[in-house]
């Protein structure tokens, strides 16, 4: 794996046997990091996989072709900015974007839902075979079903007769759009049994907890903070439900919901593209439309005043995770890309250029 070394030194580091190569940038435009040294560093694999999008993400390309290796990308979401930088990101999407998606013998999305509706589709005109399926994968060894933790209940201050709704989610600019506002907006409506518990931090977090004092939830809103990957179940057992009412194409999957799912617990989502795709509707948990807190405030009323109900929909939210979206499953079905990719590759890669490997 080739990272940018961000908030640290450079160099190598071994973790569960995955070799990790952290390159220093050049230079970084905003959040994203330039780095020249993929094009050495790159060389000598039988494919690269570069995820994307970002600024700077291109040079994985030209490494690529000047390698004569396979590329195949994982298109993670649309980057939807406002001003100048739309302006700026508009531009850069319509050349070198172009350009990098079209260069990918495989192009991956999360969901062909989300491919078919993203702004990148009309990009990608004559290149529907080299598009594909792989979402995103959960860990079902360490999110499981259990009962709710009552040392986190005490930690919280919730009584046994309370009902929580779990928000996990960045309370960052980058992540204006998971729908916190429209979360708090929809409890206000709810009654005072219900409470709200949000995992995450950014600097966002104090406008949150100004509008949840406005709204008079200052009592039944749990800000958490961020929180370990080791602590991060504990969180979903503690919920009766998870939520997840992002209000843009920001939102392209919405892992949190396959964590609750793993953990047996029911889930409320917006119907978005990609989104939509994680719940099965009435059966492992609801989807209203975005930016309605009314709307949300029904669905949460809906499960978490029917306890057989939600106890229902966790186990078929457990269910579908095992066979859809358990590790094994989906790095199994990725090694299988890579093959197919290779394969192809053999038939029309140069010999002299195979000879390189």
């Amino acid at each position: 794996v080739f990272t940018a070394a961000i908030g640290g030194a450079s160099g190598d580091e071994r973790r569960d046997n995955i070799t990790i190569h952290r390159l220093r940038p050049l230079l970084r435009v905003g959040n994203a990091p330039i780095l020249p040294g993929l094009l050495t560093a790159l060389r000598g694999f039988d494919v690269i996989h570069l995820h994307y999008p970002f600024f700077g993400g291109e040079i994985t390309t030209l490494a690529a072709r000047l390698s004569h290796t396979p590329l195949v990308i994982t298109y993670h979401q649309d980057v939807l900015l406002h001003g100048l930088m739309a302006v700026i990101e508009r531009t850069l999407r319509l050349t070198a974007g172009r350009l990098t998606l079209r260069a990918a013998a495989r192009l991956l999305f999360t969901s062909r839902d989300y491919g078919n509706a993203s702004y990148v589709r009309p990009l990608l005109r004559g290149r529907e075979g080299q598009i594909g399926e792989l979402p995103n994968g959960v860990d079902t060894t360490a999110f499981t079903p259990g009962p709710t933790d009552a040392e986190l209940r005490s930690q919280h201050q919730l009584s046994a007769e309370d009902h929580v709704a779990l928000l996990v989610a960045g309370l960052d600019r980058a992540h204006y759009f998971k729908g916190v506002e429209v979360f708090l907006r929809a409890l206000a409506q709810l009654p005072p049994e219900i409470k709200g518990v949000i995992v995450g931090d950014g600097d966002l977090r104090a406008s949150y907890q100004a509008t949840a004092a406005t709204l008079g939830l200052s009592d039944r809103v749990r800000f958490a903070g961020r929180v370990s990957d080791a602590d991060l179940p504990r969180y979903y057992r503690l919920a009766d439900v998870t939520v997840l009412p992002s209000v843009t194409m920001g939102e392209a999957f919405g892992l949190v919901l396959v964590e609750s799912l793993a953990s047996a617990r029911p889930v409320i989502a917006t119907n978005l593209p990609g989104v939509r795709t994680v719940v099965s509707q009435d059966r492992d948990g609801l989807l209203v439309e975005p930016n309605d807190p009314a709307a949300l405030a029904q669905a949460l009323n809906q499960i978490l005043t029917d306890g057989e109900r939600s106890q229902t929909m966790g186990q078929a939210g457990r269910a579908k995770v095992e066979s859809l979206y358990d590790w094994p499953q989906i790095g199994a079905r990725l090694e299988a890309i890579y093959q197919q990719v290779l394969s192809e590759a053999k038939r029309t890669t140069p010999a002299y250029a195979r000879g390189q490997r």
